[in-house]
């Protein structure tokens, strides 16, 4: 069975940090690109960190780069994202995916709640 489960989520606030995880189970996590992303209330669904497969590359949305950092655990089959410097704006539900290109196939987790209060 796939599965992507997140943790790590929480209340902080403004200028505190997190770390997110994502677990991967059911499939060849070496094999695909992981991402973060988020979606704020009434928003639509962000993405704003990706790692790919074997680290050869990261990449950030603007709104996070530089307080964001992605990194992954191939051993153990984890994503990390960690998160600081939080502010107001932080505040959505992440969720993380694996995505592999070829042969497609695309997964995501339940999500994590991360609320930054002022």
């Amino acid at each position: 069975e796939v599965q992507l489960v997140e943790s790590g989520g929480g209340v902080v606030q403004t200028g505190e940090s997190l770390r997110l995880s994502c677990a991967a189970a059911g499939f060849r996590f070496d094999d695909y690109n992981i991402g973060w992303f988020r979606q704020a209330p009434e928003k639509e669904r962000e993405g704003i960190s990706c790692i790919t497969s074997g680290s050869a590359a990261t990449y950030y949305a603007d709104s996070v780069k530089g307080r964001f950092t992605i990194s992954r655990d191939d051993a153990n089959d984890t994503v990390y994202l960690q998160m600081n410097n939080l502010k107001p704006e932080d505040t959505a539900v992440y969720y993380c995916n694996a995505e592999r290109f070829w042969p497609r196939e695309d997964y995501w987790g339940q999500g994590t709640q991360v609320t930054v209060s002022s």
